[in-house]
Formats: C-alpha cells, sequence, structure tokens
C-alpha cells in the first residue's frame, strides 16, 4: 500500500512552492528549504546573480561543493573510530581496576 503524500508549501527567495513529500519527512524538507533560502539570499544579496533560476544554480553548486567537502572530510572517521575505541578501552581498564581497589 501506497502513502498518500501531501504538499508542503516552501519559501525560496519570496517565492512559495509546494512539494509533495511523506508525513515523516516534512520537518527535514522544510529544514532543508530553510537552508537552501537563506544559501540563494546570501548569493542574492551579493547582486552578481540575478533571477531565481541562476540563484538556485548557485546555491546548488555552493552546497553540493559543502557536501563533497564532508565526504571528503570523512576519510577520517575511521581514523577518530579507532582512537575512540582505543580511549573507551583505556577508560573501561582504569574503571575496573578503580572497582577492585574498592573492594
Amino acid at each position: 500500500m501506497k502513502a498518500i503524500q501531501e504538499g508542503i508549501s516552501v519559501s525560496l527567495l519570496g517565492k512559495q512552492f509546494s512539494v509533495a513529500c511523506p508525513e515523516n519527512e516534512r520537518s527535514s524538507l522544510a529544514a532543508a528549504a530553510e537552508y537552501l533560502d537563506r544559501k540563494m539570499r546570501e548569493i542574492n544579496a551579493t547582486g552578481k546573480v540575478i533571477g531565481l533560476e541562476r540563484c538556485a544554480v548557485m546555491a546548488a553548486l555552493n552546497i553540493t561543493h559543502e557536501l563533497l567537502d564532508l565526504r571528503r572530510h570523512d576519510g577520517m572517521t575511521d581514523d577518530f573510530e579507532a582512537k575512540i575505541r582505543f580511549l573507551q578501552q583505556r577508560i573501561e581498564v582504569a574503571l575496573q581496576e578503580q572497582r577492585e581497589l574498592e573492594l
């Protein structure tokens, strides 16, 4: 059975758009629209880009650049996770030693 999708209204540079989405995704879609609107307004404020469509394309490029930067830096995550596991093990050993001293 397919869930019925209702529209949510979002505003981008003062223009209203109705977008269909599942009810459980409405808040994240609204947050995404607010972020996009903020990026578009920043670009529009420079005065170098005119028009909703061009502004949207520039915002999309900037947001995509941010995403790719995050993904590039995500390669470090494995190293951080290993360090966190190591620190957790050291804490567990120290807590166990403390418990043994208390006995």
